[in-house]
């Protein structure tokens, strides 16, 4: 049986020492429901806030509002100073966040039901920010986004 990204991301966080946070949006909470679904997840994960409402992205996470009006909350600057002040908030020492679109209502040409942004803020590194774009019901966008965000992590941290 192999080994689910979660658990290997658990493994190396508490090799490493390192704590991660997570700066939720659409995803509502999934993605720090998979990392406190391990045991001893406590040696590592810190929190999770879900921001859903622009208010609070600001008002948690510190995204400035001018970045808000002018790319919106479904884009990778919003994502990028989530994620940051996710890392800050929290003192670990990587963040993941994600905003997007689950649906079923809420698209636009420009920014369709399924649009995901991401971001991951780690001390040490740049910000890696980007754009997926899921497809399915709100459950499935969901799971797949916070599927794409553990990858990313694994991929970053591991290398």
């Amino acid at each position: 049986m192999q080994e689910s990204i979660e658990k290997k991301i658990h493994a190396l966080f508490i090799e490493k020492g390192w704590t991660l946070s997570c700066a939720e949006s659409c995803t509502g909470g999934n993605l720090a429901a998979r990392f406190v679904a391990l045991p001893d997840c406590s040696l590592y994960f810190l929190g999770s806030v879900v921001a859903y409402a622009n208010q609070a992205k600001v008002s948690f996470f510190r995204v400035n509002q001018k970045i808000l009006d002018e790319y919106g909350a479904v884009s990778e600057q919003t994502a990028k100073e989530m994620a940051e002040g996710a890392l800050k908030r929290f003192g670990s020492t990587f963040s993941v966040s994600t905003t997007g679109i689950a649906g079923p209502s809420g698209g636009s040409v420009e920014k369709p039901v399924g649009t995901v942004c991401f971001a991951i803020a780690c001390h040490n590194r740049e910000t890696l920010s980007w754009t997926s774009h899921f497809s399915g019901d709100r459950a499935s966008i969901i799971a797949q986004a916070s599927n794409e965000a553990c990858s990313q992590l694994w991929t970053l941290a591991s290398s």
